[in-house]
């Protein structure tokens, strides 16, 4: 039922503080995607912490539901609290987080920070998440668009990540019905979206048969224009196949 392609790279960087992992198990998954803050010691451990926690939590509980969700993130911030705790020197560690649940019935979602995950449907997007971030509060107050988010002086000013606090409050969406053969949905790094474009995307997106095509296509254009230095990039391509493959 799920295609899955999975790209991680460390751009630039001498190295990569992103981390990715996902899982299926009779009939339902589970994708998770985390970027370690740089500006934190630690933040390769807390990206990693997070999503092995948050597999592990649904590998005990494959459940679709929105409890279910909420006790996956929340095990991923208690493993970076944890390690924080018994590592002076990783105290102030930290990361980002997106995730994603979903069966033939539904799917559902939760992030922490300024990964995305977007839901297309017919080749457009549906559904984006919203950022944790100054930007975003700007954007979202109509001081400037949303195309300038992803440039903006201030977009590193993240306003919530995993080990910030004990009591974690993630955003959570559940998709309004059930997931449709093609439809699909895109995890993905700041590294990652700041330089592939939501209509791009769509465009790519319509001229791929595959996920793996798909992410192809887009790890082209972040190549193509990232520069020498460029920030770590990561995505998870999720496309919905019928019961017995694409027709």
């Amino acid at each position: 039922m799920f295609e899955t392609a999975t790209l991680s790279a460390p751009g630039g960087r001498a190295e990569n503080q992103d981390a990715l992992a996902h899982r299926v198990a009779n009939d339902a998954g589970c994708w998770a995607l985390a970027d370690g803050l740089g500006g934190h010691r630690g933040g390769e451990i807390a990206s990693r912490l997070a999503v092995d926690a948050a597999i592990a939590s649904f590998e005990e509980n494959p459940s679709i539901t929105e409890e279910a969700l909420n006790a996956h993130i929340g095990r991923a911030n208690r493993a970076v609290l944890e390690r924080q705790s018994s590592e002076v020197e990783l105290t102030h560690m930290r990361t980002t987080m997106v995730m994603l649940i979903a069966s033939r019935e539904t799917a559902m979602w939760a992030h922490a920070g300024d990964s995305r995950l977007y839901r297309f449907r017919e080749g457009k997007i549906q559904e984006q998440t919203l950022d944790d971030s100054v930007p975003q509060r700007l954007a979202d107050a109509g001081e400037i668009s949303a195309d300038q988010i992803r440039f903006h002086e201030d977009r590193s000013r993240l306003l919530n990540s995993l080990g910030a606090r004990e009591q974690l409050v993630a955003s959570n969406r559940a998709m309004a019905g059930a997931p449709e053969p093609d439809d699909a949905f895109l995890l993905a790094s700041d590294g990652f979206w700041e330089y592939v474009t939501e209509p791009e995307m769509e465009k790519d997106f319509k001229a791929s048969s595959s996920s793996e095509s798909w992410m192809e296509k887009m790890e082209a254009r972040v190549k193509e224009r990232a520069s020498a230095d460029h920030d770590n990039y990561s995505a998870i391509a999720v496309w919905i196949l019928k019961k017995k493959g694409r027709a």
